[in-house]
Formats: C-alpha cells, structure tokens, sequence
C-alpha cells in the first residue's frame, strides 16, 4: 500500500467527518424526497449545485490534497470535496453512508483522439478556449470510429477493496462502484472531433456521410454497453445521473442498493447540445433514430443538457425509459413546462450567469427561481432546479452559499 502513516491519518480523519455527516438523519429524509420526485408524485422542488469552478474554491486551503498515490489521492479528493459542499451549499444534495472505491475499468473508447489547439488559460491554468481540427472529412476517416471496448482488472479491484477496508477499518464502511454511468451524447464528441462550424456545414451539405458517422457511433455505444453487461460493471449503485439523484423504488430503493450491474438497472443519459442552433427536424433526423438505439438497454433516462428542447419536446418523449429531461437556460420554461406532462420530471437549469457579474444581484436570481417554479405549478409539472456548469463565482465561494440559500427558501415558500 503507497500510503505513510500521516497519511493514512488523513484518510481516516477525512472519513471520520465525512461518517458524521453522512450519518444524519437528514440524509434519509432527502433520499426519501427525491424518491417522491423521481416517481412524479413531487412534495416539493428539488436543488442541486454541481459542476463547479474547483479551481476558484480553495479560499481556507480545505480542498488542497496532500496524498501523493494518484488512486488514494482521488479517494482523498472526494472526501474533501464532498465535506466542502456540504459545509457550504448543502441544498438537497445526499451522503451516503459509506465510502466508495471505484473499480478498475478501463475502456477503449470510440478509437479516435481529439487533435485540438488551445486558445488561451485562466490565472490557474484552466484552459477556457479550444480550437479543434477537423479528423472526419472523407469516407476513409469513418474506419478511426472503433468500437468500444472494455476490460474490468479483477485482481486490482479486490486489492483496492481490501486496502481500503483496512485503511477505513472501524470508521466507514466501504463500498465497490462499478464503471461509469453511459454517456449517450456522441454529439459533444463528434463537435470536438469535426468543430462545430464542419459538422453543422457537413449537417447541411453532406447529411448521408453524418448519417455514417452517427451509425458508426451509435455501433461503438452498443458494444460497450454489451461488453459492460457481459463483465457486469455498469454502475447500478451511483446515486446522480448527470448531477440528479437517482433514488427509485425501481431501481435504487436505498442507500447503495442497486439491482445489479446490469445496464436494465442503470441510469444513461444523452443530449445533443450542438443542435440548440439547428431546426427540430434535423434534431428528428439525426439524434432521435440513434438515441433511440441506444437508450432502449437502460433503464432510466436522462436527456439534455444545454440544449433548446422546448421546441422539440413531443419527439424527445419518444425517448425509451426516458425519467428526466433538461430545461437549459436556452429553453423557454413556461411552454416547456406546459408541453413535458405530469409523469416526466423538469430538470431546469438556472442560469450560472447571476453568479459571475461583478456583483451578485439577488433579487434577479429570486425572481428567476420563482418564475420556473410558477411555471411548474401552473402545470402540475414536478420540477428539480440544478445550477451548473458554472464557469467562474470570481472567486467567492459565499456565492454558490448565497444562491444556494436563496433557492431552498423558494422551494419551501
């Protein structure tokens, strides 16, 4: 085992805290309300901030890891992250009450790099700007798209389970993940693969040879979620599924109980975040049929991210095992809330702008959370509100407290 004594202590004191917290009474109580939301039958609207400026929040040196083993410290990284959103933007998120070990999977992906050239960094080095090279402009280019392909090191699973349940021994229990949840939204890849401005030309001008590299995609996502139902590493237990919580009576009932690890007892979600600037006929043509395909093995879904759908709503419903889609800043909420129906769960994502001005004005974000839950209620619409991708807070942290604070108080009113 790569640790030294300190840090072992580390761990251990990290994981102390973190069993206090998790052990909360609370806990079960949010477990419970997403629960309610998540089977439509809402008590009240839900809150979540993720995806966050990392980079902008160390702000009293809490977030700063000191194990030097890059597993330990990824295990060391999530206890401290965990900790800090739940000492300052708690909201509805929930801890569960144990430690999770990852396994060590690993996969092919789609066979084909990204070749980008970046623009420009932040003061932390973050890069903010990319220009990508187009790799997919000929028939020929189509053999880079591979099948996916995993492998599951079962000797190295077990030894992470018995370090960790030596490490954690008599302060948090330890439980073993499976890979990651299924990313269905090849979109964002093939625009990092093409640039934007090439795919939307290519959408236009040459829509049969999209076509072959939707198909060719779509063939790599279905062998590897076979492959991952044949090793039996699809990740049943993972309580969010692109930053919602999960929690279902049909599929996880409680605190680390999945169904087993099989892609019918797991969350996916998909988006085509490109075709917010395209009509809703080419988002019929060439997302609907692919996603289709590859959402059927899943057994819940969730659809959409920054994407316009309000627009296209009625076909994205044809989505199978579809549980949640997202209403972007770029959606107009109240016609989305009055085309979703009362058995799909609004997914609305505020707006992360309020929070990078030079101040925050908070009555604008009240008056933008009670405008989407209005338009839910005027709908019987059952709404969850996830503030993320969130690109820059200008380094106060006491904003997302701010807006998290805001936000529970309207939810409650």
């Amino acid at each position: 085992m790569n640790l030294t004594a300190a840090e072992r202590r580390i761990l251990r004191d990290l994981a102390s805290r973190y069993m206090e917290i998790a052990s909360l009474p609370v806990q079960a109580e949010k477990r419970d309300l997403w629960k309610a939301l998540n089977r439509s039958r809402m008590e009240r609207p839900m809150v979540v901030i993720d995806q966050l400026p990392w980079n902008e929040l160390n702000d009293d040196g809490s977030l700063t890891c000191q194990i030097a083993d890059p597993f330990w410290r990824g295990i060391e990284n999530q206890l401290r992250s965990t900790i800090y959103r739940w000492n300052r933007f708690p909201a509805d998120m929930v801890v569960e009450p144990f430690v999770t070990i990852p396994k060590a999977i690993s996969c092919t992906g789609y066979g084909i790099s990204i070749e980008e050239e970046t623009q420009a960094t932040d003061a932390t080095n973050s890069v903010v700007s990319h220009h990508f090279f187009n790799q997919l402009q000929t028939e020929e280019d189509l053999e880079k798209i591979k099948d996916m392909h995993f492998t599951h090191d079962e000797a190295q699973s077990r030894l992470w389970m018995e370090e960790a349940a030596d490490v954690f021994d008599g302060v948090a229990p330890v439980l073993q993940s499976g890979g990651s949840q299924f990313h269905l939204g090849v979109w964002d890849t093939i625009s990092m693969l093409m640039g934007v401005t090439n795919a939307y030309i290519d959408l236009l001008d040459r829509p049969e040879f999209i076509h072959a590299i939707m198909e060719k995609f779509t063939h790599s996502v279905l062998n590897g979620i076979k492959e991952a139902n044949e090793l039996g590493i699809h990740n049943d237990i993972a309580n969010t599924c692109h930053c919602s919580y999960t929690y279902t009576d049909e599929l996880l009932p409680d605190f680390g109980q999945g169904k087993g690890s099989q892609s019918r007892n797991c969350w996916a979600f998909g988006m085509a975040q490109l075709f917010s600037s395209v009509s809703p006929d080419i988002t019929e043509e060439f997302e609907i049929p692919y996603i289709t395909r590859m959402a059927e093995p899943f057994g819940m879904i969730y659809y959409g991210c920054c994407d316009r759908l309000d627009d296209r709503l009625e076909m994205v419903k044809r989505i199978p095992h579809l549980r949640k889609v997202s209403c972007s800043p770029w959606s107009d909420r109240e016609a989305f809330a009055e085309k979703i129906g009362p058995t799909l769960i609004m997914s609305n994502k505020p707006t992360p702008a309020y929070l990078a001005a030079d101040s925050m004005d908070e009555d604008e974000i009240r008056r933008d959370i009670r405008r989407t839950i209005d338009a839910a209620r005027n709908h019987h619409v059952n709404l969850e509100l996830i503030l993320k991708d969130i690109s820059t807070v200008r380094y106060q942290p006491q904003r997302l407290t701010r807006w998290a604070e805001i936000a529970m108080e309207e939810v409650s009113r």
